[in-house]
């Protein structure tokens, strides 16, 4: 599929829209990616697009997040090979035929796919319906001696589609003054995508998913590595 300049954010979500989904760092990790080249690499053409000039414009790191504050039709999170990636509402149930096959989160804890650590994130988000990092690792009592635990099992909850990004949000001091950097937020993808999307993808057969998204893929790029591409299905 050729796909247009990226000239701006506009450029973008048509882009990402179109295909479905997009790697999003800027490395199509042999799959597809709408914005192909990193921070450290010139553009393919002439745009003025750049990364981490903090244009809302322009810049595709900040792109991740006036997707997350405007629409309600795209996802970004750690959702293909532990990396940072968009998923749209259309082909959000394929995913998640393909990611949860119709089992709950009580379901995959008790067969083991889930790990402990993940569920005491699970369980914090779900207390408060939303919570940013730093609030999540407090409440879910991670301390700083289980930092690549959390990390782990934060990556585990957002490739298996049980948790996604949803905006971000500054520390308050006692004194309800914000500082320091603001902190990503995290709630269920049931809360993101609401009842219609997940009774779409219980109706959706996992084989047939997995198909769906195949062709989809070989038609964004057509030399997608088999092995590389299961993997980038089924997370």
């Amino acid at each position: 599929m050729n796909s247009k300049p990226i000239k701006h954010y506009g450029d973008f979500v048509a882009a990402l829209l179109d295909a479905g989904f997009s790697m999003g760092g800027g490395n199509d990790e042999g799959i597809h990616a709408v914005v192909t080249w990193n921070w450290n690499e010139q553009p393919p053409y002439e745009t003025p697009v750049r990364w981490h000039t903090g244009d809302p414009e322009t810049d595709p790191w900040e792109w991740r997040i006036r997707v997350l504050d405007e629409r309600t039709d795209i996802a970004y999170a750690k959702l293909f090979f532990k990396k940072s990636g968009y998923i749209t509402r259309e082909w959000a149930p394929y995913f998640l035929a393909v990611r949860r096959a119709n089992t709950t989160f009580d379901e995959d804890y008790a067969n083991g796919t889930i790990s402990h650590p993940a569920k005491r994130i699970h369980q914090a988000v779900i207390e408060h319906d939303a919570l940013p990092l730093h609030a999540i690792k407090q409440l879910a009592g991670f301390g700083k001696e289980e930092k690549s635990i959390f990390e782990r099992a934060l990556n585990e909850l957002q490739m298996k589609m049980y948790l996604t990004m949803c905006g971000r949000q500054q520390k308050v001091s006692r004194a309800g003054e914000e500082f320091g950097w603001s902190s990503t937020v995290f709630c269920t993808t049931e809360r993101f995508w609401g009842e219609a999307v997940f009774a779409e993808a219980s109706n959706c057969d996992k084989q047939e998913a997995i198909q769906k998204i195949t062709e989809r893929v070989r038609m964004l790029n057509a030399n997608a590595d088999p092995k590389k591409l299961s993997r980038f299905i089924k997370g």
